[in-house]
């Protein structure tokens, strides 16, 4: 074997034996991602813009149609959901629209809205604080 095969196959070896070790070191930091003491801290209380405008989530095993649409803009949801599947928005205006009002959470601005009857269609839009 000439001295080329085996440069070659000892930087094979050192790339396995590297990535190999990359591996481990992001299984571990994924496992324990807080390598520090384990007591509990006081979770930071939210700023305005980490509160979205409007966040809806599907409180059914099947929600009907839920369209979120920035006004005047982009559509950013106009499908069915599926339980504990959420959707939020933080842009300054977006029109909501729901097929069964009574299936879904509707948070604005951090306060959740009434929800309506059954089988209920609204239509509404929500703007920032």
């Amino acid at each position: 074997m000439g001295i080329a095969r085996l440069a070659l196959a000892g930087l094979a070896v050192l790339a396995v034996v590297a990535l190999i070790v990359v591996g481990a070191l992001s299984l571990v930091g994924a496992l324990n991602p807080d390598a520090g003491p384990s007591t509990p801290a006081a979770a930071p209380s939210a700023t305005p813009e980490q509160i979205p405008t409007v966040r809806v989530q599907c409180l059914q095993e099947h929600c009907p149609k839920v369209f979120l649409k920035v006004a005047g803009g982009d559509v950013l949801l106009d499908r069915e959901m599926a339980r504990d599947e959420q959707a939020q928005s933080f842009d300054a205006k977006v029109d909501v629209v729901l097929a069964d009002s009574a299936a879904v959470r509707v948070e604005v601005n951090g306060e959740v809205r009434p929800p309506g009857k059954a089988g209920e269609r609204q239509e509404f839009t929500v703007s920032r604080d």
